[in-house]
Parts: C-alpha cells; structure tokens; sequence
C-alpha cells in the first residue's frame, strides 16, 4: 500500500514570493494549449480561413479569462450556493481555492462565443479549433491535484496495488488515487482520441460534439473513484454532483455531433 508523500505545494520560494506547483501546472496547460492550437491553425481546413498564429494568442487570453471566471462561478453556484449566499464577499476570496470544471467550461465557451462574434467567425469553428487543445490543460490540472493532496478517490480495497493513503484526509484509509485516474481518462486517452479524430476536416461542430460526449463520459466513469465533495455526499440515484453535470453535457454532445453529421454539405 502506498503513501502520498505530501509534496510541498510550494515549488519556489523567492523572498515573499511563492511559486506553486498548481501555479506552474496551470502555466503548463496554457503553454501546452498555444502550442497545439497553433498546429491546429497551420492545419489545411484552418490556414485555408485565414487563422493565425495572432489569432491563437488572442484565444488563449479569452480562454484564460473564461477559465477563471467560469470555473469560480461554477463552484459558488454548484457546490455551495448557499454559503456564498450567506458570506458575498468569500466569492472573490479565490486564494481559498475553489473552481468547477463545468463552471470553467461554461465560462470559455462565453469567452469563446465573445471572441467569434469580435471576429465575425463562426462560433463552432474556434470550438471546433480547441477542442482537442483543451485534455492536456485537464491533465495538468490533475497533476496539480495529486501533488497537492486534494481531490483523493474513495475507499479501495488495501490489496489494490496502487491503493494510496492520503494523510491529507484526516485518515490512515487506502483510496483509489483518482487523480491520476481523471489524468489518465480526461487528459491523455481524450486528447489522443480527438486528436486523431480532428486531423482529418470535419463537418461544422463534429469536434466540438465529440468533446463534449468524451469528457462527459470519462468523467462519468472517474467519478465513480472519487471521493464525493464531503458537503453534498452522493445525490439522486447514488450518483455524484460530477455526474450529475455530466448527464446534460453528454446529452448535447450526442445532439450537437448528430446535427453536424446529417448537414448535407461535407468537409472540404
């Protein structure tokens, strides 16, 4: 049975200034996303409709706006409503910690929509463009959980082989280390899937329709792993708030990548 062995989160120490590691990870996702985005634009069906390299640092800053905004509003509004109801003020207090991926997601898709109309493109083209940008920013993020301590899976049985305690929950209990799970699920085997699935044209928000049933999926599956958030427990039929949130994001996944497929006009 293994240990997690309580990193320090601080990375960097440089007089009053400390760097941490979820800091740097977060770097490392917008470094990973301008990189790939950047391939995407120089790729035929992009290129040919006047993407830029320009283009793409814009959208990272529009996302990075998105992310932040989105992924706190996500979590006052879907795990604790009524405590930020009660404390207004903790709603800034984001040094606190607290983000929401389904939250952040909703922010960059508004981020995103702002940045197409700015451009007078279409909305589902940039979807389209960074969809598959967006796993390998999800599996940095995870790494970032797992150094820290958070986020740790459910009770596993202690003859798993990668059964881990986490001091950090208050208890000598073996748990699935989930992050690493959700690493794994929503970071790499996504991004290779939609990858590969994006390289060849496709039809006006197949992609975009793809992320959305993929993540919806794996995360459906990995919350199965991981612990519930203490103060909510499982809800309705067993099943977590990560689950429940998955639920409609998979469903207009399978809406959305049906309408794109019965358009009658085929990818150039």
């Amino acid at each position: 049975m293994l240990v997690h062995p309580e990193f320090d989160p601080i990375a960097l120490q440089l007089g009053p200034v400390a760097i941490h590691w979820y800091g740097l990870t977060y770097l490392v996702a917008f470094g990973l996303f301008l990189w790939l985005a950047a391939l995407r634009a120089r790729q035929p069906q992009y290129a040919a409709r006047g993407w830029t390299r320009r283009d793409v640092e814009d959208l990272l800053f529009f996302g990075v706006m998105g992310v932040v905004i989105g992924g706190r509003l996500g979590y006052v509004l879907f795990y604790k409503p009524a405590y930020y109801a009660a404390n207004p003020l903790e709603v800034f207090a984001v040094w606190k910690g607290g983000m929401a991926f389904h939250g952040g997601l909703l922010g960059v898709l508004g981020a995103m929509l702002l940045f197409a109309r700015l451009r007078k493109r279409p909305f589902l083209e940039v979807t389209d463009l960074i969809a598959p940008c967006v796993p390998t920013g999800l599996a940095s993020g995870r790494i970032g959980n797992f150094i820290n301590g958070e986020l740790w899976g459910r009770a596993a049985d202690p003859s798993l082989p990668w059964a881990m305690v986490f001091p950090q929950s208050g208890s000598d209990v073996p748990r699935h280390p989930s992050q690493l799970y959700q690493f794994a699920l929503e970071g790499i085997l996504l991004f290779v899937l939609l990858w590969l699935y994006a390289r060849q044209p496709r039809r006006l928000g197949e992609v975009s329709g793809a992320f959305l049933v993929g993540y919806g999926v794996f995360r459906f599956i990995a919350e199965y792993f991981r612990e519930p958030d203490s103060f909510l427990g499982l809800l309705a039929l067993g099943m977590s708030m990560g689950q429940w949130l998955c639920v409609p994001m998979v469903l207009a996944g399978m809406a959305l990548w049906g309408w794109a497929r019965s358009r009658t006009t085929a990818p150039a």
